[in-house]
């Protein structure tokens, strides 16, 4: 006798099943810390056997790593619009200020899944804590552009120093819910702490 327990799965293209997939792997990491969510609940909220997901992914940790990467890509390109979309001459504080405040966009978006690895140190897949560490890298790379520092010491530990503070007070945020009106005094704390360090915009 056929079973007709069997959740009816919609065939799709390949692509459009990767999507589906990834759609659904977003959605419950965005729920629930990396641990708590199985291939198995993931294949069932998009679809898909456990079968069929393995057949796009190399798993659990392969999912969420992918999901690293394409959230930094949107975060980079979304940036690097807000810039292209300055008035030319903008000061480099106001242009720290334009992706600062496209930073403070995506947490705002899923302040959980952003701020698990910082709440958890160790809690994310290897392959996703080394795509964060390169990204972290080419920021303050992108941050070290847009301000064209001299070349001295104490402004490289002023660049990643930036980030450290902003990676706290953007966790401090999200511990209060993320409230919009107080987004400007998040912003200039961090500007501030970079302009102290630096000791003066560079640019």
């Amino acid at each position: 006798m056929a079973r007709t327990d069997r959740q009816p799965r919609q065939r799709l293209d390949p692509d459009a099943r990767r999507s589906a997939i990834l759609d659904a792997a977003a959605e419950s990491f965005a729920e629930h810390p990396y641990a708590e969510v199985s291939v198995s609940s993931i294949a069932s909220r998009a679809g898909a056997s456990d079968a069929l997901l393995y057949r796009y992914f190399a798993g659990k940790e392969g999912l969420y790593s992918e999901l690293v990467r394409r959230g930094i890509d949107d975060l980079v390109a979304r940036q690097a619009a807000a810039l292209a979309a300055m008035p030319s001459g903008s000061s480099a504080r106001d242009r720290v200020r334009a992706v600062t405040g496209v930073h403070l966009d995506r947490i705002a978006a899923h302040p959980a899944a952003w701020a698990m690895p910082l709440n958890a140190p160790g809690s994310e897949p290897a392959a996703a804590a080394a795509i964060h560490a390169q990204a972290r890298h080419d920021a303050v790379d992108r941050l070290r552009v847009l301000l064209a520092p001299s070349a001295q010491p104490r402004h490289e530990y002023a660049l990643s120093g930036y980030f450290g503070f902003l990676d706290a007070a953007c966790l401090r945020w999200v511990e209060r819910g993320c409230p919009d009106r107080e987004r400007g005094s998040l912003v200039d704390a961090a500007l501030g702490a970079l302009e102290g360090a630096l000791g003066d915009w560079a640019a």
